[in-house]
């Protein structure tokens, strides 16, 4: 079993993470790599991937293949900001 390398989530396995933050999305599964990020490696990747949407630049499939990453990314990061705002509020 591989944990996460999170200091802040010890007993978090990347597959856990994967199983929460795919719920966080409607219940669809992040890929195993947008699941290993940390909130800011996935972030930086979505500001890029919005960048290159408002660009226009990039076909309609291109598009759409940066879309749905974009979400995948944006529900993992959705879920480690909860996280964040659950541990603050219970140290309350």
């Amino acid at each position: 079993m591989v944990r996460n390398a999170d200091p802040e989530q010890p007993d978090t396995t990347a597959s856990e993470a994967q199983d929460e933050a795919g719920a966080a999305a409607g219940g669809s599964e992040l890929p195993g790599d947008v699941a290993a990020m940390s909130y800011e490696q996935a972030r930086d990747e979505l500001v890029d991937i919005v960048a290159r949407l408002e660009n226009g630049q990039a076909g309609l499939e291109e598009s759409m293949l940066l879309w749905q990453r974009g979400e995948a990314l944006a529900a993992h990061c959705a879920t480690w900001l909860d996280r964040a705002e659950a541990r603050i509020s219970a140290t309350e």
